[in-house]
């Protein structure tokens, strides 16, 4: 039994004793992720997914004047498949009549009417004028039956003359009034003439501006070119089936394929780093082997929100510098706009830095003890950050997370 308690004892001797020499006396002495600061090319930049746009294209337009007709919504019957390579006066896309031909029925109708009105004013006045004038006639024979009676009466009784120019001054005065009216008369009949004939024309002009119209809902192409899809706000293309509005009828477009742009919209955070003039690295999905060159042209004051995305984005275009003939509209890129670059410089991982309020700082293994070295930070990327001072590449900076770092000597950037 005494020999059984001893062994015992020494086995858990000699495990408190490997047990106190296996733990670590403090932090320093345990094992740290450490990575030298890299010396070499820094580049800051920010990346986004883009489609491909012609920069400059001409649009295919549908009626221009179907809102003067009365016309605002448009139904698209046909349209040539995306991607047709069409020639001036090539047939691209029809439009639904069915409104406009129910509004020219109209207009036809209310042509006919005004012509009718037209015929029947003209015989109307026509009519009234001749009984004027036939009139004016038996009233001027009236007058000289009247001063036939005054000449006649030269030997009658002063009473008998008198009477006879009285009648025949009536007779005068019968006619100037009839000659004046007959005027007024004639003046009447050419402003009814005027009225329905400007009634007759108002209904032409209206069905001959609905006629030019429904010509117009036959689409055919402006010039040479490949018919692209036009797409409204949200990035729907408007195909068959689809409507055109009055206000802004394009149908589609005939990009100019030698100048492209990559279109793409670029998130609030890093907006304010994009300027115009930066150089663009531009990749295709459809070929990941090729790089192309791109620059900046405009960057978007006014932030919109994308479908499907609750955050502000900015859109961003960007031209391409080197023409392609294989590119085409819709392609999708991924452009790395190139904010900043450095040939020599020292850099280290974000994930090193501590930043408080009044400095920034990394935790360094130097001669086996972790101290607190002050930096001071130039160009920040996604990963990694240039040091201006505080560190050079023979520094051991460490990664992985310390205990109770502020226990730790903070050096100043100057101190030895």
């Amino acid at each position: 039994m005494k020999k059984r308690i001893a062994v015992w004892s020494a086995v858990i001797l000699t495990g408190v004793v490997a047990l106190a020499f296996g733990l670590p006396r403090n932090a320093e002495e345990t094992t740290e992720l450490v990575v030298s600061p890299r010396v070499g090319p820094f580049r800051v930049s920010v990346t986004a997914t883009g489609e491909l746009q012609a920069k400059n294209s001409v649009k295919i337009f549908g009626p221009t004047g179907a809102r003067t007709s009365g016309i605002f919504e448009m139904k698209l019957l046909q349209l040539v498949p995306e991607g047709t390579v069409v020639e001036k006066g090539d047939f691209v896309a029809e439009l639904d009549k069915s409104e406009l031909t129910s509004r020219i029925q109209d207009r036809q109708t209310e042509l006919q009417k005004a012509e009718a009105q037209y015929i029947q004013t003209q015989l109307d006045t026509s009519l009234t004028l001749r009984k004027s004038r036939d009139e004016l006639i038996n009233l001027g024979y009236a007058l000289e039956e009247a001063k036939l009676k005054v000449e006649q009466s030269a030997f009658e009784p002063p009473s008998v003359q008198r009477q006879a120019e009285i009648e025949y001054e009536k007779a005068e005065r019968t006619l100037e009034q009839k000659r004046e009216s007959y005027k007024t008369e004639v003046k009447q009949g050419e402003a009814q003439m005027q009225e329905v004939e400007a009634e007759r024309s108002k209904a032409s002009r209206q069905l001959d501006q609905l006629m030019a119209v429904a010509a117009s809902f036959t689409i055919q192409a402006p010039e040479n070119g490949m018919v692209i899809y036009r797409r409204d706000w949200r990035g729907t293309k408007l195909t068959t089936g689809g409507t055109v509005n009055a206000w802004d009828p394009v149908v589609a477009t005939l990009p100019d394929l030698s100048v492209m742009n990559s279109i793409t919209y670029v998130n609030e955070v890093d907006i304010q780093k994009i300027k115009p003039s930066q150089a663009v690295e531009i990749g295709l999905d459809a070929d990941p082997d090729r790089v192309l060159r791109g620059i900046v042209t405009e960057v978007a004051n006014i932030g919109e929100q994308r479908p499907n995305s609750d955050a502000k984005v900015f859109q961003v275009a960007i031209e391409l510098v080197e023409a392609d003939s294989t590119l085409r509209p819709s392609m999708t890129t991924s452009n790395t706009i190139i904010i900043a670059e450095l040939e020599e410089v020292l850099s280290i991982p974000l994930e090193s830095i501590h930043p408080t309020d009044s400095l920034s700082y990394v935790v360094v293994k130097r001669g086996g003890r972790l101290a607190r070295q002050e930096v001071a930070l130039g160009l920040i990327g996604d990963n990694e950050a240039v040091v201006e001072a505080g560190l050079d590449e023979s520094d051991r900076v460490v990664l992985s997370t310390v205990d109770n770092p502020e226990r730790l000597r903070l050096s100043r950037i100057g101190e030895s």
